[in-house]
């Protein structure tokens, strides 16, 4: 735990991690959950709109002269077309290739020259740029920012060497991974007409095909100051902040902006499955279930008892798949339960594992099935439901103690269109979930009409390994 965190935290911190020993620890957890109910973020969080329409989101954070600087915008996979998948990600490599004021590589030298580091992201609902540097180097990091917010060079001859370096992010990441490829085939079957079927990275036949002027009306498209959001967290004073923003980032020009239209998926009718076959160590199941996502942050109920579903099943060492499936019935080497409950897009509830040496896919399936239909017949205990609570909270503390993670939350839920303002009521939600509406929620979404199963079938694993590109991904 680093010095700087605050004292009460730090005793916070080591009720949380008793919570996660024996069940003989089960009387803490009352008593963590009284302790922490009324923790609030220890910062102020101010906002202010430039006349181009960009919002500059500033939360002040004294614990460390350091500042996390993020440019959020509101682009993602899901906004991209057929034959051109993949340009987001594209174009997030290309925003480190160079402007007329710096060139090719410019910006991350500055950046560590500053004593700084930087990235970046790209997802299906964002892609997102960041800098963590001293808080005196902030008004450097606007200034390269709002540079390349616009004047973007996009040299042909950077784009065709870039381009090699993200098919290689490909080849590595998915198509010489099994489980990035099986998660890769789920979505693409699980999704029929939505865009979270198209993978982020893209297909490889676009991206073989993709040109520079593709990633160009990207650009052009959905990198307006009125289609992004500036995150501040750390050491610093949100009228400088503001003022710092009018000055490098206040000349940009707003710009007309695509409309987007509805996405919806079409109700899907009966149980889909799929088989993988790669070359892999272990076999692998995955089950994805369509479950709903936060709309209303105030008026939804599931999306925040599907959240404690997922920490009940798989939350913490003693959560029911590692308690019964894997140290008790010896089913699976690993069994794990996941779900976001904010997207732009539509919602999926995972359930994955790995069956154990001479058991087969189809038992652990049955196995996994069985958890859920013990949910759905025998509802949770108050002491599951306990532990899933005070596991949250530990959560929130432990994001307290990074000005990386403070910005990314507020960056998150803005991406989605929830107000980072509701941050609190969504914590308060999620406590006050019941036993009942975790048995309702597992009742009403875990049905076949609403599954699709993917199973990675291990085939024997090469010789020897494939040669690395030259190209590896920097980004």
């Amino acid at each position: 735990m680093p010095a700087h965190l605050p004292d009460n935290l730090k005793f916070y911190q080591k009720l949380c991690q008793k919570l996660f020993m024996p069940m003989r620890h089960a009387r803490l957890i009352p008593l963590l959950l009284a302790l922490l109910a009324p923790v609030a973020l220890p910062a102020e969080t101010y906002e202010r709109q430039l006349t181009n329409g960009l919002r500059i989101i500033v939360k002040e954070d004294r614990r460390a002269p350091t500042a996390a600087h993020m440019v959020w915008y509101r682009a993602g996979s899901m906004d991209e077309k057929n034959g051109t998948t993949g340009v987001a990600h594209v174009l997030e490599h290309m925003m480190f290739k160079g402007t007329p004021a710096a060139g090719a590589g410019e910006f991350s030298r500055r950046v560590a020259a500053a004593g700084g580091r930087d990235n970046a992201f790209t997802g299906r609902d964002y892609t997102a740029y960041f800098q963590q540097v001293p808080k005196e180097k902030l008004p450097e990091m606007m200034q390269l920012e709002a540079d390349r917010m616009r004047h973007l060079t996009l040299d042909a001859q950077e784009f065709a060497q870039e381009i090699r370096v993200v098919m290689e992010e490909r080849r590595l990441r998915t198509e010489d991974q099994p489980q990035g490829l099986l998660f890769e085939q789920l979505t693409a079957v699980a999704f029929q007409a939505h865009p979270y079927r198209v993978p982020v990275i893209g297909w490889m036949n676009d991206l073989e095909n993709m040109t520079a002027e593709d990633a160009r009306a990207w650009y052009d498209q959905w990198y307006a100051p009125n289609n992004a959001y500036v995150v501040v967290v750390g050491d610093v004073e949100h009228e400088s902040v503001f003022q710092l923003a009018e000055q490098h980032y206040g000349s940009l020009a707003a710009r007309p902006l695509p409309v987007r239209k509805p996405q919806d998926e079409p109700a899907q009718v009966g149980i889909r499955r799929l088989t993988v076959k790669a070359p892999a160590d272990l076999p692998v199941v995955t089950m994805a279930y369509k479950v709903p996502v936060i709309r209303d942050v105030d008026r939804d109920v599931d999306p925040y008892a599907l959240e404690m579903l997922s920490a009940v099943l798989s939350g913490h060492e003693a959560a029911r798949f590692s308690k019964n499936l894997v140290r008790q019935q010896r089913l699976a080497v690993e069994a794990t339960a996941s779900y976001r409950s904010t997207a732009r897009g539509p919602g999926v509830f995972y359930l994955h594992g790995s069956p154990s040496e001479g058991r087969t896919r189809a038992e652990l399936e049955a196995g996994l099935r069985a958890e859920v239909a013990d949910v759905q017949q025998n509802g949770v205990a108050a002491d599951e439901l306990a532990r899933a609570k005070a596991q949250l909270i530990a959560g929130q503390i432990y994001k307290l103690d990074s000005m990386f993670a403070q910005a990314m939350e507020i960056g998150q839920l803005e991406s989605v269109g929830i107000p980072y303002t509701q941050h609190p009521r969504i914590i308060e939600k999620l406590q006050a979930v019941t036993a009942e509406q975790i048995q309702a929620v597992a009742r009403k979404y875990f049905r076949d009409e609403q599954l699709t199963v993917a199973e990675l079938d291990p085939q024997p694993l090469p010789a020897a390994p494939r040669a690395r590109s030259p190209f590896a991904p920097r980004h």
